[in-house]
């Protein structure tokens, strides 16, 4: 059997499954596990102040929103609210600066592919498109608040949060609007076998069908769903921010497969497909923990100090450097594990 799919057979009972197909008198059946009367989207607990000396190099920086790492370009790409703007370092021999551009309005999430990161600005209805490691920039309009956009293949999901939907781009133009049962639609993940889209006032997960232009099954997320990434086991890792342990769920078809307890505030994420080590923070006492992710549940494998309110985390999975912004403006971290 081979580890791909030793790892797909371990499941645990699910609790919590949202039916989102349709009954026969054609309404939508019930969902009492999601519904709550004032959602509220999980936020990162506040952290203490730092009683431990950062791991590694600390850059000076404001305070951070977002952060991306692009092993193609041996680039990581670092998002500032004031004033709004991204960084982009080059992390070849030793993190420079190498270029700063100007945003119309703060990026709320930055995600890559080879050569590009994909900034999301919802306050001003923008999708960014930075080309690197120059930095050329463009923007794409989007009707509503885009929170997160990821490429797949020759097409940009963009879940927009406001409208309750995903924007399916080609070219730069709407092709298709993806809508269903959902409470808010706060980031897209798309695995390589499957897209879900990741719903906080709800903290669910929702598969998408993109050929189709619908939403599939659904499955609550914890109790706090705060942020999610893809690894190359086709699953979606998700720290559940409210109940303090990091999800792992298949993709296609979407089930739950882990529950790992990880206390101290997790809320940050980040995955390095070389070493299948997912990177979580610890907001709640200024860490970063490398989880193995390869078996039946994660193993502990690096634990270090990190910057205070380590809200972003990345990694450039050529080396394994690991990256921590603090958005108490406290810098950029850099550590070699």
């Amino acid at each position: 059997m081979s580890r791909r799919a030793a790892v797909s057979r371990i499941a645990i009972p699910l609790a919590g499954v949202l039916v989102l197909t349709g009954c026969s008198s054609g309404k939508q059946q019930a969902d009492s596990l999601q519904v709550v009367a004032n959602p509220v989207a999980a936020t990162a607990a506040p952290s203490p102040a730092v009683t431990a000396k950062p791991a590694g190099q600390v850059l000076a920086a404001p305070a951070v929103s977002a952060m991306a790492a692009d092993a193609a370009s041996h680039s990581l790409v670092v998002a500032f609210a004031q004033p709004p703007s991204l960084k982009i370092y080059d992390v070849g021999a030793a993190p420079a600066e190498k270029a700063t551009i100007a945003l119309p309005g703060p990026a709320e999430r930055l995600t890559t592919s080879p050569g590009q990161v994909l900034a999301s600005i919802p306050a001003k209805g923008l999708l960014a498109r930075v080309a690197l490691p120059g930095g050329q920039l463009t923007t794409t309009p989007i009707s509503g608040q885009p929170a997160a956009g990821v490429a797949d293949g020759a097409q940009t999901l963009v879940a927009v949060r406001d409208r309750k939907a995903i924007d399916v781009l080609a070219d730069g133009k709407v092709t298709k609007t993806i809508t269903g049962d959902l409470y808010s639609a706060d980031d897209v993940v798309a695995t390589g076998t499957g897209v879900v889209v990741l719903d906080r006032l709800r903290t669910a997960l929702l598969s998408v069908d993109v050929g189709a232009g619908k939403l599939g099954a659904g499955l609550r997320a914890g109790e706090g769903a705060a942020n999610a990434v893809a690894d190359d086991y086709g699953r979606v890792l998700v720290t559940d921010a409210r109940a303090g342990a990091l999800l792992a769920f298949s993709a296609d078809p979407l089930l739950l497969r882990q529950r790992y307890p990880v206390p101290g505030g997790i809320y940050g994420i980040a995955y390095d497909g070389k070493r299948h080590l997912a990177w979580v923070t610890l907001t709640g006492r200024n860490e970063v923990v490398g989880f193995d992710v390869r078996g039946g549940e994660p193993v502990e494998k690096f634990r270090f100090p990190a910057v205070r309110q380590p809200d972003s985390v990345s990694v450039d999975d050529q080396d394994g450097r690991v990256f921590v912004g603090s958005a108490a403006g406290e810098g950029i971290q850099v550590i070699q594990p």
